[in-house]
């Protein structure tokens, strides 16, 4: 009896031999359905999530960021400089057995990052605890990948497992809506020209999958997998994060290229402390932490107790945190700094808010 894995790679390859035409289109639909059936039934055998092997971890904080990355990359040591945890450290591989949190206090947030089992090529089909250790990795608010200077070639091992485990980084969730119907088939709308995906695929996708009466709005141009990641419902998209470890042990020649190959890469010395600061800032920007001031109506602001949002969020988020009777008897906000186009600026309820913005809500 074969397993999924390789019934999945079975189908993959009558996929790649199939030919691409209108006459294939229903074939190449079942196919992909099939294989979005047998990931969902991976998935769910895995049990993903991280709650065994004690590797299931308390969301704490304002954010929470998973160290991933393979083992003996400094992944113990950063997170003993960076927070207050003790993670053993050691030159051997698979030092850290568990998941090991800690807070880092920054900027008024507090970050909960977690040192994880160093993960392995193919962790993702259990490999190493690797389904334990990427279920944890599922929950993070933001993935920082730590690789070794002299080994940057695993990045794409990395992005490979994480992806398998239903990883989606740096991308958001695909526009797509189901709406089930009681009768009528499958009904595709779109508000796009679809290129990678036709009807006759959706439709066939869906039939395999066991819905056969159904609405589909589709607001972008989608591509079969992100179809069939919007229809399983169970994907998790975060920002990432590069962190390039031990490169005090590089030339300048070897740095400026590795500042080449990874643009928006943070180039560290965990050991030495080397880079840490700015890592620290680009963690506290890639979370899209924000921090709001109050000043009470004829009172100086509060600058010493910062209220943690996140980028996006408007005067109604703020309203909505403070109390539910802040909406409710709203009357106007005034605001100081960034988002405001003058000092003390009356705005409403859908403002979009900014880093350091002082508010004041009249009700």
């Amino acid at each position: 009896m074969s397993t999924i894995e390789e019934q999945i790679a079975e189908i993959e390859k009558e996929i790649a031999k199939t030919q691409k035409n209108k006459a294939t289109e229903h074939h190449i639909g079942s196919l992909y359905g099939k294989i979005a059936k047998l990931k969902d039934l991976a998935e769910k055998k895995k049990g993903q999530g991280g709650s065994s092997g004690g590797y299931f971890i308390k969301k704490s904080g304002n954010a929470t960021i998973a160290l991933v990355g393979f083992p003996s990359v400094g992944k113990s040591t950063l997170i003993n400089k960076l927070t207050n945890a003790k993670s053993e450290v050691a030159a051997y591989e698979f030092t850290t057995l568990t998941a090991i949190p800690g807070m880092m206090k920054y900027k008024d947030a507090m970050l909960q990052i977690i040192d994880l089992p160093g993960i392995i090529d193919d962790a993702s089909k259990g490999k190493g605890k690797g389904t334990e250790v990427l279920g944890a990795a599922r929950n993070a608010d933001l993935i920082v990948m730590i690789l070794e200077a002299k080994r940057t070639d695993r990045v794409e091992i990395i992005k490979k497992e994480l992806y398998n485990a239903g990883i989606r980084l740096d991308c958001k969730p695909p526009k797509v809506i189901f709406k089930k119907m009681p009768k009528g088939g499958i009904n595709v709308q779109s508000t796009y020209e679809l290129t990678k995906i036709s009807d006759e695929m959706i439709q066939e996708i869906m039939r395999q999958y066991g819905m056969v009466n159904a609405e589909v709005i589709i607001r972008e141009d989608v591509s079969i997998n992100d179809f069939i990641d919007a229809l399983l419902e169970n994907r998790h998209y975060c920002p990432s994060l590069i962190a390039i470890n031990k490169c005090d042990q590089l030339s300048k020649e070897e740095i400026l290229e590795l500042k080449k190959k990874f643009p928006g890469a943070i180039l560290i010395s965990a050991d030495k402390g080397l880079g840490l600061e700015k890592l620290k800032e680009e963690i506290f920007e890639k979370t899209r932490i924000i921090r709001i001031f109050l000043k009470p109506r004829g009172k100086e602001p509060d600058m010493k107790n910062a209220l943690i949002m996140h980028k996006g969020d408007t005067i109604y988020d703020l309203a909505l945190k403070l109390h539910k009777d802040f909406v409710q008897y709203f009357k106007y906000s005034q605001v100081w700094g960034k988002s405001a186009k003058f000092p003390g600026q009356k705005l409403g309820l859908k403002h979009e808010l900014q880093d350091n913005d002082v508010v004041t809500i009249a009700i």
